[in-house]
């Protein structure tokens, strides 16, 4: 057969030949996309970093996805969801889209594990008495309120702890949805239970709390106490008119009283 034109059997056209495409699972699992975009380091992924990425190959213990890294993420069939899966093939095709999360990362062996399960925001290791967070209400009893913090499972806010003062109905303080300020007073990791308190989150963060002055009556009864040593009991602060401020006229006398009776005291002189 002559071929026009003195072309040869390769550059000669074939529409059939031309629409033929190459099916994903056929494909290099590591080359997706355009060629000549970069791929990204191993190095620039940290864990829980959520991906967004194509199905490039399956196999029976799990899939490969490529995110766009320098090497696709494995994930195995135990991170695709909650519920059993028994067949890979009934819930992920090559070629489909997913999002994942990462969940391991090693740059040195250019290994990357990755997960379809949404990672907790906080892990039990990472739950410590005294740490202050910030959470929404999802359930309310009437002992107390459910905090979802990020955790695997909510912590409990007692009624006792819902703010200053004796409280009775929780439900007159939040409601399902509200987000509340918490610190974790208490932690159990074998039963995967803490404990939180919202009586921190009605004192202002800038807020310093200040040690309580001594009164009058308090340094003169201290100093009775003492023996009668000691410098002279400071009478009330006066402002600019002479007037007592911040003082009592009963605490005065009472003060004045418990100096007398310091100076009558043996030694006080």
């Amino acid at each position: 057969t002559s071929w026009r034109d003195g072309a040869s059997p390769s550059q000669v056209h074939h529409p059939r030949r031309d629409k033929i495409a190459v099916p994903a699972a056929l494909r290099s699992p590591s080359v997706t996309g355009s060629a000549s975009s970069p791929r990204r380091s191993l190095k620039e992924i940290s864990p829980k970093q959520s991906l967004h990425g194509t199905i490039t190959r399956i196999e029976p213990y799990g899939a490969y996805v490529d995110v766009g890294s320098e090497s696709d993420g494995l994930l195995h069939i135990s991170r695709i969801r909650k519920d059993p899966v028994n067949r890979i093939e009934d819930v992920l095709q090559p070629g489909q889209s997913v999002e994942v999360w990462a969940s391991r990362i090693d740059p040195a062996a250019g290994r990357l594990e990755v997960t379809m399960l949404r990672p907790m925001g906080l892990e039990w290791k990472e739950i410590t008495a005294g740490l202050r967070l910030t959470g929404k209400v999802v359930r309310v009893e009437k002992f107390g309120a459910f905090v979802d913090v990020g955790a695997e499972r909510p912590g409990l806010v007692h009624v006792s702890e819902m703010g200053p003062g004796r409280r009775n109905d929780p439900a007159d303080l939040v409601s399902v949805g509200d987000e509340v300020d918490v610190t974790i007073l208490e932690v159990d990791s074998k039963k995967k239970q803490f404990r939180l308190s919202m009586k921190d989150s009605y004192l202002p963060e800038s807020e310093e709390v200040e040690p309580a002055v001594p009164t009058a009556m308090e340094l003169a009864l201290r100093q009775a106490l003492e023996g009668g040593s000691g410098p002279t009991v400071p009478g009330p602060a006066e402002g600019k008119k002479g007037r007592p401020s911040g003082r009592s006229e009963q605490e005065e006398i009472l003060s004045r009283t418990l100096q007398k009776k310091v100076r009558t005291q043996p030694g006080g002189d």
